[in-house]
């Protein structure tokens, strides 16, 4: 009963983790990387798709993506989308492909995007407390139907804020980690 508990706790604390590392990859660095376009989307014969699964999305150098559908009648399509969507980049589209340059950022907008990431990283630490808290919630009724003892009742809590600590300590890893490639020139 405590084990499982715990492994519901570590894997909906996990889930939080990899939910923050998405919403850092939606962050811009003023480096290229492919997952820059996960949140732009494309309408695919009725559907709304991501850029990646009607296109082939590269880096060409460390300040340019580039973009090549799979069916050139997409490629107006993407373009558009890109341009709409709220990134602040603008596609150059060259025969069948699309290259797209991404522009320096400025010492305030890097502040900015730093900010954010301090935001998304304390959202992630509240889910991950939060967790704990049920946790330590669904013990102390285990508690108090008689169906544990209080000395495991304690160990499982102890065991509980170590898993948070955890994650907590994960959690600023990649924060500190996000901040420096941020306020990098």
């Amino acid at each position: 009963m405590l084990q499982e508990i715990r492994e519901d706790a570590k894997t909906r604390m996990q889930k939080s983790v990899e939910t923050l590392e998405s919403n850092f990859a939606k962050i811009r660095t003023g480096r290229a990387h492919p997952s820059i376009l996960d949140s732009v989307r494309v309408d695919y014969y009725g559907s709304d798709v991501p850029v990646s699964q009607v296109a082939n999305v590269n880096v060409e150098d460390s300040r340019t993506l580039t973009v090549q559908p799979w069916e050139s009648n997409m490629l107006q399509k993407i373009e558009k989308a890109i341009m709409m969507s709220d990134l602040g980049i603008n596609p150059v589209t060259t025969g069948n492909m699309m290259r797209i340059p991404m522009p320096m950022l400025t010492e305030e907008r890097r502040k900015e995007f730093a900010k954010v990431a301090r935001a998304e990283a304390e959202s992630a630490r509240v889910a991950v407390r939060n967790i704990r808290r049920d946790a330590n919630g669904d013990v102390k009724n285990l508690l108090k139907d008689k169906e544990i003892t209080e000395d495991e009742a304690r160990r499982s809590d102890d065991e509980i804020q170590k898993l948070t600590d955890q994650f907590v300590g994960q959690i600023d890893a990649l924060l500190t980690e996000k901040e420096n490639s941020l306020l990098e020139i």
